[in-house]
């Protein structure tokens, strides 16, 4: 017999049965970035760690939706709160004497 992989064999990670190992966490330090709407994100990741392979797609999909949505927020201008614009930003020409 060949030792390849068929269709029937269970995916690397996939429980293997009722005794069988299930879903194994990879023990990937995640590093907090300091901007909580990202910590949030990488806290949501490590819910793939419990998943089997077919659920990690949809773990993935939406930590890159948020990290999208966080890097969204940052090209949007200050609030109202007056707050300074990130350096680098354009300068209002809203300055009327």
């Amino acid at each position: 017999m060949s030792d390849a992989m068929t269709p029937a064999d269970p995916e690397p990670g996939e429980a293997e049965g009722a005794d069988g190992p299930g879903p194994q966490p990879l023990g990937v330090a995640r590093t907090a970035a300091g901007d909580p709407a990202v910590d949030a994100q990488l806290v949501r990741l490590a819910d793939a760690d419990h998943l089997a392979v077919s659920g990690h797609l949809e773990v993935y999909e939406d930590v890159h939706r948020g990290l999208r949505d966080a890097l969204s927020a940052l090209d949007r201008g200050p609030g109202p709160s007056g707050a300074p614009a990130a350096p680098g930003a354009p300068a209002s020409y809203d300055n009327r004497s």
